[in-house]
């Protein structure tokens, strides 16, 4: 049965003795709403002094697309400047833009996995609030994949982007406000950190449980499903197969136009007897990003069991089957020179490249390390 939880911004006015008489610097985007779709940013700049906004991948409003720089102009609606926290050379709050507040404020839904940056936004500014005294408050909201069951391996040092700059679990069960306090103390910050809870979430709770309406994190998460299935499927942005962006189904499509056996690809992905998931063979053609307008032979990703599916290893899986059926598989060469692999980046290690790694052993792997990692966030749990 649905529950009515409510998320950080949902009961603020319990928490106002954080923010009178502060000049306001707001985190957010799209998702940063009450349960009536009362923007974040409305809430701060009727009641307090909001004095800057501070805008991650895809913009306060949402106007951005992925990747695309954020410049610095005043937001229409309030008149107040918005700074950008995706620029090219930096990532972080300057001086400037810290000189401009007293109290950073963070507010977006994550959708719980390793690889979705806003919670490395949220985790440089901070780092660069506890380097200068200037207090951070996260309003928090619930982790939609839940905050028990954890997926993957730990990012290991040498590996740290902007797709994994903290050594968490690919998916890690945890909220923003739970990875804010980890990261303070453990990371030795002493930041002046403030969570405003999340009320009524139990942390067995997938977002169906919740009672709330699904507000799209960024584009490519357009459903519930689609982020439950985002730890596996993210997987294939790091090679020559299309994740499904630019059709109505990205992340739960994966393909290429050199498969073009869809249906027997399907079917023996079924024959493995993943849990909670079917295959189905399909064809499409992306209107954008990888293999634009061209015919794609791939599968779409069915959920049956939300509990039961470990997207991460059904990603795995798939990613290793069509490795080895397809000799035009292939992985993406670096962005940059000098770099690493994309796929390095979101493994957070260069085990899917190492062809003496068999899946069963990676995934064996993973599974001790994800057991690692659960043991050791316990202490870091905020709700029951």
């Amino acid at each position: 049965m649905a529950r009515n939880v409510r998320n950080g911004i949902d009961h603020i006015d319990d928490y106002s003795h954080l923010f009178q008489g502060k000049r306001i610097g707001l985190i957010t985007a799209p998702t940063g709403l009450t349960a009536d779709f009362v923007p974040t940013i409305q809430i701060l700049h009727e009641r307090f002094q909001l004095a800057a906004l501070f805008s991650p991948e895809h913009g306060v409003r949402g106007d951005i697309a992925a990747g695309g720089m954020v410049d610095t102009y005043n937001d229409p609606q309030t008149g107040v400047p918005v700074y950008s926290l995706y620029r090219k050379d930096s990532k972080r709050l300057s001086q400037e833009m810290l000189d401009a507040v007293d109290l950073v404020v963070y507010d977006i839904q994550d959708v719980g996995v390793r690889y979705y940056t806003f919670i490395y936004t949220m985790l440089y500014a901070l780092e660069d609030c506890a380097r200068t005294g200037k207090e951070f408050v996260v309003l928090d909201r619930v982790n939609p994949l839940d905050g028990v069951t954890v997926e993957g391996n730990i990012l290991k040092d040498g590996y740290r982007s902007f797709v994994g700059n903290y050594p968490l679990a690919v998916r890690y069960g945890l909220t923003p406000g739970e990875v804010a306090t980890m990261a303070n103390e453990q990371s030795g910050w002493n930041a002046k950190l403030h969570v405003v809870p999340v009320g009524g979430w139990e942390r067995s709770m997938r977002f169906p449980d919740t009672g709330q309406l699904w507000v799209h994190p960024s584009m490519g998460i357009p459903r519930f499903e689609t982020a439950l299935l985002y730890p596996g499927t993210c997987l294939f942005e790091g090679t020559n197969l299309s994740e499904g962006r630019g059709t109505t189904f990205p992340f739960e499509m994966i393909g290429a136009p050199y498969i073009a056996d869809p249906d027997r690809l399907a079917e023996e992905m079924n024959e493995r007897g993943l849990p909670g998931v079917r295959f189905r063979g399909v064809y499409f053609n992306p209107t954008f990003s990888k293999h634009q307008g061209a015919l794609c032979g791939g599968v779409k990703l069915h959920l049956t069991d939300a509990a039961a599916v470990r997207p991460l290893e059904t990603g795995l899986t798939l990613l290793y089957t069509i490795k080895e059926r397809y000799e035009s598989f292939a992985f993406l060469p670096p962005i940059k020179e000098g770099s690493r692999p994309f796929i390095d980046l979101l493994c957070g290690d260069s085990l899917y490249r190492d062809e003496a790694v068999r899946l069963p052993e990676l995934l064996e792997r993973f599974r001790e390390e994800s057991a690692q990692f659960a043991a050791m966030k316990r202490q870091y749990h905020i709700y029951s």
